[in-house]
Parts: C-alpha cells; structure tokens; sequence
C-alpha cells in the first residue's frame, strides 16, 4: 500500500507520521523543533529519516511538510518563518535530495484548511483557525484557499487588536496571538503569579464555581477576547459560512467556544455571526493536511475516513 511521510512543522514540536490514502496514521512520532533554523531543519531531517525506516513493508511515495511563515508553495521555499529561524529557505529541494522523494511544501495552515475542506466536508467559504503555539489561519473563498501576492495570507495572529497592548515575539504589539497562543496564556498566567505545568493546566482551572482561580479566568477572558476581537474584523471582510478552529488550544471545546460565540455575537451588532465549531481531525488537522501535500504531490487522490464528529457552538443561530 502505497504512504506518504507527513510533517507537521510547530513552533515547538514537530509532528510526523507514516499515513495511507484513507488519512491513517500507521506510525506516529514527534521530535522538538528546536530553538534555531539549522537545528530546526536537522531534527526535521532526522524525522523523516525515522519515518522511512519505519514504514516497513509500506512503500513511501512522496513527503508532505506543512510549515508556518511565508511559504512559495509553488517553488518549496520558505521565505520567511520568524518562529523556526528559516529565511529564504529552499526546503523542498534540501528534504527531496535528502530522502529521494518527491517533497511538497506548503503552509501549515492552508494545508490544514484544505484537509478539513476536501476530507471532512467543510463548506466552500470559511475559515480555519488552527491555535497552538502560533496562530493563523487558512482564508477559503468559494473553494480555495487564499495566499496573498507574497504567500503571506492568513497570518491571523498578528492582526492587532489592543494598540500598544503586550509584545508578539513578531516585534508587534498586541497581536492576537501575544494574547489567545497556546504559550501566550502560560505565560500570563505564571506573570499574575499562577502555578501550572502546561496551558492544558490552567484551561482546566477556568470557569471553576467551587474551586475558582481568578486568574485562569482572567487570562482566559482575554485570550477569548483577542480571539473575538480578530474574528470579527475576519467576519466583516470575508463572510464566511462557518469558523473552524483547529490545534492543541481547541480541544478546550466548549471552553472556548461557548465564550468565544458569545464575544462574537456581541461584537456583530447589526448581523449574525457565523457558527463556529472545532475541526474534525482535530490537533492532527496540521499532519492530515501535509499527508494530503505528499498525495497530491504525486497525482494520487487519497480518500480520507473521518475520525470523529466536531464540536459546535451556536454563534450563528441567534
């Protein structure tokens, strides 16, 4: 049975796996990113190398790699991803000299989009916001996914919401993702001097009437806003028939949806939000979308079988 090798490239992790044409996952593995561009690309080179060796008696036909920044999909280079450290970087012709395979390199958001539109029956126009370590999203009018005059389209996360708010590693200020990034909300929260682990940890601290943490709660209320704040601007513009939301931070579910629809909706004064809802593939929308780059890549037309129904809010039924 014919696989492919599909990369999900994270601003701290790097998620791989060994998929066939319905979108399983035969073999998993993940690997830190790094903290700099030649360490970044060396373990992404070393995940592959696992990968292939791990495929067994499965036959590898092409890689997919799904990376944040600036991506020229057509000639494989990324032009800029401040997180990696990457800048002008010819990434499909470093991994097809390395692995002997044909290689597909596009934007892990726009490829995630794309999983979620052509393997789980999203509609033709909306949005796809995965939110993890970084934020972004991929922008699909009628059926295709916008990327800009550059490839830079969909850089959600730095979209300004609060002028002179806090600093986005981006050199910006108050940028979406300073706020509502899986790292962002560790962060404030360990600044108004919390205790947690994880931001799983202080997500499930939120909303407690028993044992309430005041400060959960706070920084959530703000990661939501920010959140609120973008979509809405996202709403005006492009109209879009739902919200998907994707990444490590969606699976707080109606954690985050219910206040999030509800920031929405009140942001909208004169017209109806759209429903927003988690991505059917879930935190692995980013490795589905690369294994989708890797068939495609060699002509072949995976059918994907869904592995869980989404959850939904009700942000556009009022």
């Amino acid at each position: 049975m014919s696989v492919v090798l599909a990369v999900d490239v994270g601003g701290t992790g790097l998620k791989g796996a060994v998929v066939d044409v319905h979108g399983r996952a035969l073999v998993r593995r993940e690997r830190p990113t790094a903290l700099d561009g030649r360490g970044a690309l060396d373990n992404l080179l070393a995940l592959l190398a696992e990968l292939a060796e791990l495929a067994g008696p499965h036959r590898p036909v092409a890689v997919g790699v799904g990376t944040p920044g600036t991506v020229d999909e057509a000639s494989g280079t990324v032009v800029h991803a401040s997180n990696l450290g990457w800048r002008d970087l010819g990434l499909r012709a470093l991994l097809e000299e390395a692995t002997g395979l044909p290689v597909a390199v596009g934007h892990d958001a726009r490829a995630a989009g794309r999983a979620e539109q052509l393997a789980s029956g999203a509609r033709d126009s909306f949005v796809f916001v995965p939110i993890g370590t970084g934020i972004s999203a991929a922008l699909v009018v009628r059926g295709t996914a916008v990327s800009g005059v550059s490839g830079a389209a969909g850089e959600f996360g730095h979209v300004v919401v609060h002028p002179d708010g806090e600093p986005c590693p981006c050199g910006q200020r108050g940028c979406v993702e300073a706020y509502a990034a899986a790292g962002a909300v560790l962060r404030r929260y360990r600044a108004r001097g919390g205790r947690a682990g994880s931001t799983a940890e202080v997500v499930a601290r939120v909303g407690r009437d028993a044992d309430a943490d005041a400060d959960a709660d706070a920084v959530w209320a703000d990661a939501v806003g920010a959140l609120a704040l973008g979509l809405q601007g996202v709403t005006m513009l492009l109209d879009p028939a739902e919200i998907v939301l994707g990444g490590g931070v969606s699976r707080a579910g109606a954690v985050l949806l219910d206040p999030l629809a509800a920031d929405l909706r009140s942001l909208l004064a004169w017209r109806s939000p759209p429903p927003l809802r988690t991505a059917r593939w879930g935190a692995q929308a980013g490795r589905v979308g690369a294994a989708l780059l890797g068939f495609e890549r060699v002509g072949t037309t995976p059918r994907f079988e869904l592995p869980h129904v989404p959850g939904t809010a009700g942000a556009g039924t009022g």
